[in-house]
């Protein structure tokens, strides 16, 4: 794996780039869950609906919050692990060399 060249325009855009592909299903699932939940919550009080398939939609709505977090968290390790091994890479390239 190439060590990404930061002193350049180019470099810093493949870096950025590389990071936003990272955990790319688990972070956008997670945030369709989370605003889900939310609006879910909001659902009563703002279209006087008081149920749904039989369930309470703050009920609901707390589910695909509790169900977002995680898929959440699990982007930001996954990226924090993909970065630290990507520039732990280097670093043991470069001692290697000398």
């Amino acid at each position: 794996m190439k060590h990404p060249d930061l002193t350049t325009k180019q470099g810093r855009k493949a870096w950025r780039h590389d990071m936003r592909m990272i955990a790319v299903r688990p972070r956008r699932y997670g945030l369709w869950l989370l605003t889900a939940g939310f609006l879910l919550l909001l659902t009563p009080s703002a279209l006087d609906v008081h149920s749904l398939f039989g369930l309470w939609p703050p009920m609901l709505g707390a589910i695909c919050i509790l169900a977002g977090t995680p898929l959440l968290v699990a982007s930001v390790l996954l990226r924090r692990r993909y970065a630290q091994q990507r520039l732990a890479g280097h670093a043991v390239v470069e001692r290697i060399r000398g």
